[in-house]
């Protein structure tokens, strides 16, 4: 019996299955050979009167944005495949962001402080062989998602939301003026927030391979050393498997967390997640200083991420639009979820309640709520040179060199510099600080870094970069469009305002500091 047998097999449910079952979805994805869905069709019938303006159907994180829209007074149902309710496992994510859920009356202040359930300070960043460099308030608020879940449920449902509990999804067929779910309910918009496994999404992307994958394994234990910080993202070894290791902790209310991560392509001769928790299993006691038998663990945890370079996702069909995960709406450094949602609610909540109040609801219409952002295009790069090709050659602490002189040159650019990328918020001057900084201090690593990304992935990265200045430019001449706008109809006037979304996203401009 393996290490990770042993202790999965000790946990209540049945955790080592759900491993097995992730690391065949993982084979078939590398593989390519899982089927293509067809759960989406098209009717050129009329289908009259809709029960609800907005279905979503994925309730985990679709209740944020369906609480939203269900308290701007629209109709709006909800479709959960099982009973909606948050996991046990906290959400991490910075607390300046989650004004949001009190901006948009989704919770009061007294619920929002209810929410969170453990804060921490300082946290880590460090690279083997590196110097370490300390942050405060960066994703250092745990959130309770039960509590979090209950709470936004009962606002939605006091809104007039409809849930549907026990309800998947399994097919939608799409009408000149709505979409039937189900052959049993009728929507004048479906929202898909089903994550980056949705039959929608499979279905628009048809069969394509993801361009990278991040896979993640953790736990949460009792029994590690007294400890009131937290790592963001360290390295303590060289390559191994052909992969840089990465590792995150944070203390939890029952605990620690402590997780393994790593950026890989989807070469089907990469590891398993199985073989992963090994490696994290194996390394953890050097990690955190304690010995496995010393530890009591509470619950595992485990997942890949699939990321895409032609993201967000344009679908093809009308009167549909993928959100959060579904929509690949998150960079390829980060894991999505809750903080990708949470950072475009207001922005989607507006933006789809515009939508609805104008009838621009086409393919090409909603696809301007999930536009083309080079903040998040210009990051892949950084996962490219973060990972290794599975049969490259590379000096094996090349990573962690690179890495270590990047954030080096950035924590002597000061706060302004480092907090918003280690937020994976990429804004156009402090990107070019630290590249102007980094090749006049390090010019050996910049130039071995051309062969490893390789000369096209740089020429396309250029494109974005320079996209990056521009919409900067763009957003900051924004305002003395205003006046102007106010005069045009309706209809036009969402163009616009998706146009001064894109560019506020797109240049990092949706950043604010705590300050």
């Amino acid at each position: 019996m393996s290490l990770t047998e042993e202790i999965l097999s000790q946990l209540p449910g049945d955790v080592l299955g759900g491993l097995r079952q992730s690391d065949r979805i993982l084979t078939s994805l590398r593989e390519n050979t899982a089927p293509i869905p067809t759960l989406v069709t098209e009717s050129q019938q009329p289908l009259g009167d809709a029960d609800s303006d907005v279905l979503i159907c994925g309730g985990t994180l679709g209740i944020l944005i369906g609480s939203a829209l269900a308290t701007k007074g629209l109709r709006v149902a909800l479709m959960e495949r099982g009973i909606l309710r948050g996991r046990e496992q906290e959400w991490n994510i910075s607390r300046k962001e989650l004004d949001v859920f009190v901006e948009l009356n989704l919770l009061t202040e007294e619920e929002l402080e209810t929410a969170i359930a453990t804060q921490y300070n300082p946290a880590r960043v460090g690279f083997h062989g590196g110097t370490e460099i300390w942050v405060e308030d960066v994703l250092n608020i745990g959130v309770d998602p039960v509590y979090l879940l209950a709470t936004l449920k009962t606002r939605f449902l006091n809104a007039g939301g409809k849930l549907l509990e026990n309800t998947p999804f399994k097919e939608a067929v799409v009408h000149p003026d709505g979409v039937m779910v189900n052959n049993q309910f009728k929507t004048r918009l479906l929202i898909d927030a089903m994550g980056h496994f949705s039959p929608i999404t499979q279905q628009a992307r048809q069969g394509k391979k993801p361009d990278a994958l991040c896979l993640v394994v953790g736990t949460c234990a009792q029994g590690f050393p007294e400890n009131n910080s937290g790592d963001l993202l360290l390295s303590f070894t060289s390559l191994q498997n052909q992969c840089q290791y990465f590792w995150e902790a944070f203390p939890a209310r029952d605990g620690r967390t402590t997780y393994l991560f790593t950026y890989m392509d989807a070469h089907p001769q990469r590891f398993s997640l199985s073989a992963f928790f090994e490696e994290y299993l194996r390394l953890l006691p050097e990690y955190q200083g304690v010995e496995l038998n010393q530890l009591k663990f509470q619950r595992a945890l485990f997942g890949f991420f699939p990321s895409y370079r032609q993201s967000p996702l344009k679908t093809p069909w009308n009167r549909i639009l993928p959100v959060g995960d579904s929509s690949g709406n998150q960079s390829p450094l980060s894991f999505g979820g809750f903080g990708a949602m949470v950072r475009h609610l207001k922005r989607l909540t507006f933006g789809i309640d515009e939508a609805l109040q104008t009838e621009q609801l086409s393919a090409k219409a909603l696809s301007l709520l999930q536009p083309y952002q080079p903040s998040l295009t210009a990051t892949w790069l950084f996962q490219k040179a973060m990972s290794v090709g599975v049969n490259q050659k590379i000096p094996p602490d090349r990573i962690n060199q690179l890495l270590s002189a990047v954030f080096e040159e950035m924590q002597q650019l000061g706060t302004p510099v480092l907090k918003p990328f280690l937020q994976d918020i990429v804004q156009f001057w402090a990107l070019t600080q630290t590249l102007l900084k980094t090749n006049f201090s390090h010019p050996e690593l910049v130039i071995q870094i051309i062969p490893q990304v390789g000369l096209p992935s740089l020429l396309d990265w250029m494109v974005h970069y320079v996209n990056l200045g521009v919409y900067t430019a763009l957003f900051k001449s924004s305002p003395m469009l205003e006046t102007w706008m106010k005069n045009q109809s309706k209809e036009q006037q969402y163009y616009w305002h998706r146009l001064i979304d894109a560019w506020k996203y797109g240049s990092g401009g949706d950043y604010s500091d705590e300050t």
